[in-house]
C-alpha cells in the first residue's frame, strides 16, 4: 500500500484512526489522474461539504448495473469511474477513492441482506464509512436511490440504503481500510452483472456480526 507524504502528515488524523484509510491501493486507486480531476472539482468549502458532494455525485451519476440492466462487473475505482456503472462494492470503492484523493479518511463497511423480499438468498452489500474530526465515523450508502430507498449524507448519523432486520441479516462491524479478499475474488469471477441475479455474492462469518437476528 502506497500511502502520500502529504496525507501522512494529516494534522487532523487522530492516533486511533490508522493512515491506511487515506491509503492508495490497486482497487482504490486514488491517485489515478481522473479520480483526482474528480475530486478537486467535486471540493467543497468544509470536509463535511465535500463529503456531501462527493456522496451525491457517486449516488447519483454512477448507475447500479442492476437498477440499469448494464453487464459490466467493475471493482477498480478508476474502472467505476470510467465505466460509468457499478455493484454497491465498485461505487463504494469510487466514493472511498475520491474522499482520500481530498484527504478525507474513509474505508468499507458491509451488511448480509436478503438479495429480494424476505427469504434467502443473501447477498453481501457494499457501503462506505467517512471520518471527519467533527463526528468520527459515519455510514452512508451511495448505491443510488430507487422506489423505497433515499439515502442521504447526515452527518454524524448513520444513513444506510437498507436495513438488516430479518432473520440472517446483519451489519459487519468494523471499518476496512481495503476490500475483503474474498470479494474482490468473486468480482473477478463475475463475468455478467445479470448472473448476480441467480447466484448474489454471499460472504458471511457470525464472528464479526454487528447485530443479526
Amino acid at each position: 500500500m502506497t500511502i502520500c507524504s502529504e496525507i501522512q502528515s494529516n494534522p487532523l488524523l487522530p492516533a486511533l484512526v490508522s493512515v491506511d484509510f487515506l491509503g492508495h491501493d490497486a482497487i482504490i486507486d486514488w491517485q489515478h489522474p481522473h479520480i483526482r480531476q474528480l475530486a478537486q472539482r467535486l471540493r467543497g468549502d468544509s470536509p463535511s461539504q465535500t463529503v456531501r458532494h462527493c456522496f451525491e455525485w457517486v449516488r447519483d451519476e454512477i448507475s447500479h448495473c442492476l437498477d440499469v440492466g448494464r453487464e459490466e462487473v467493475t471493482c477498480v475505482a478508476s474502472d467505476v469511474l470510467a465505466v460509468g456503472t457499478s455493484f454497491c462494492y465498485g461505487k463504494s470503492h469510487l466514493l472511498v477513492a475520491l474522499l482520500r484523493a481530498n484527504g478525507i479518511a474513509a474505508g468499507l463497511c458491509y451488511q448480509r441482506l436478503t438479495f429480494a423480499g424476505v427469504q434467502p438468498p443473501f447477498c453481501l452489500h457494499g457501503l462506505v464509512a467517512v471520518w471527519l474530526a467533527d463526528y468520527g465515523w459515519t455510514r452512508c450508502d451511495p448505491r443510488g436511490n430507487k422506489l423505497g430507498v433515499n439515502a442521504q449524507w447526515t452527518p454524524g448519523q448513520d444513513n444506510l440504503a437498507f436495513s438488516h432486520d430479518l432473520p440472517g441479516e446483519c451489519l459487519f462491524d468494523g471499518v476496512y481500510a481495503t476490500p475483503w479478499p474474498s470479494l474482490v475474488k468473486a468480482l473477478a469471477g463475475l463475468k455478467h452483472a445479470s448472473h448476480f441475479r441467480f447466484r448474489p455474492i454471499d460472504l458471511f462469518s457470525s464472528d464479526v456480526c454487528l447485530s443479526s437476528h
